[in-house]
């Protein structure tokens, strides 16, 4: 459906019925399993109203009752979230998750909204041209997406910032003296509260200057983007990089910036 499809001459509670009087399910049955639906969703004191006096996530809270009311293994999630707004959008989000570990569901959400995946999902798959072009961890394929459909659904709620910062800045691919090298460093998990930058330029005596950050989170999991510029000889950048190689998720070289 398009829309939440409830049926408009229907109280709240019948919509949910409306399924397990299909299924064959008796009277009490059926309103002991409405009540705790309701109840789940947070829709306790609705069940004698229609869906006109409802708010739109209100009725999704509703369509969403209807259909857990047979108690199915998986939950298919067209958008959702998409007629939503923001607020509205993360209560349901929060909901499904909710749902998810208190029933032992497992939700699968079509979505072109990132910030969708991003707060509630732990597998990804990149649909192209009708095609799985990518798949796996939500967390891995935001910190390194390899193909470019995907970097580019990535950037829409990641490395906004940085990619800005790299659009004007002229960097060669070929070290000249006196250039200093800019490095791109993914931070994950827990390693991303680590004193890195620090700790590397204490050790190897590398000039590192950070000219743009930022940290999202992925699932509760920190997700770190970190661009630095190191000044020095190519021998210098070289242990400087090595060092950071050994303590970070990722580390590109973007190129070097010529005085």
């Amino acid at each position: 459906f398009q829309q939440f499809n409830l049926l408009s001459s229907a109280t709240v509670f019948d919509n949910v019925a409306f399924p397990l009087k299909i299924a064959g399910f008796n009277k009490n049955e059926i309103k002991k399993r409405v009540l705790e639906l309701l109840s789940l969703v947070g829709l306790d004191d609705k069940a004698n109203v229609y869906p006109a006096q409802l708010s739109g996530g209100q009725k999704q809270r509703v369509g969403i009752a209807r259909a857990l009311a047979t108690n199915p293994k998986i939950l298919l999630c067209d958008e959702a979230t998409s007629a939503l707004d923001p607020k509205t959008t993360s209560s349901i989000l929060k909901l499904l998750c909710s749902l998810r570990d208190r029933l032992g569901l497992t939700i699968v959400i079509i979505t072109h909204q990132l910030e969708v995946i991003k707060e509630c999902c732990d597998r990804v798959a990149v649909i192209d041209g009708g095609v799985i072009s990518e798949m796996g961890d939500t967390i891995e394929v935001f910190a390194s997406p390899q193909k470019d459909l995907t970097k580019h659904l990535v950037a829409t709620v990641v490395r906004r910032d940085l990619d800005d910062l790299l659009s004007y800045t002229k960097l060669y691919s070929e070290y000249k003296e006196n250039s200093r090298a800019w490095f791109l460093l993914t931070f994950l998990g827990d390693r991303a509260n680590d004193p890195v930058i620090v700790d590397v330029a204490i050790k190897t005596n590398a000039k590192i200057s950070i000219m743009a950050g930022q940290i999202n989170h992925i699932q509760n999991q920190p997700l770190g983007f970190l661009v630095i510029a190191v000044d020095g000889s190519k021998d210098a950048i070289d242990t400087a990089l090595k060092e950071l190689t050994d303590r970070v998720y990722k580390v590109e070289l973007l190129g070097y910036e010529v005085e």
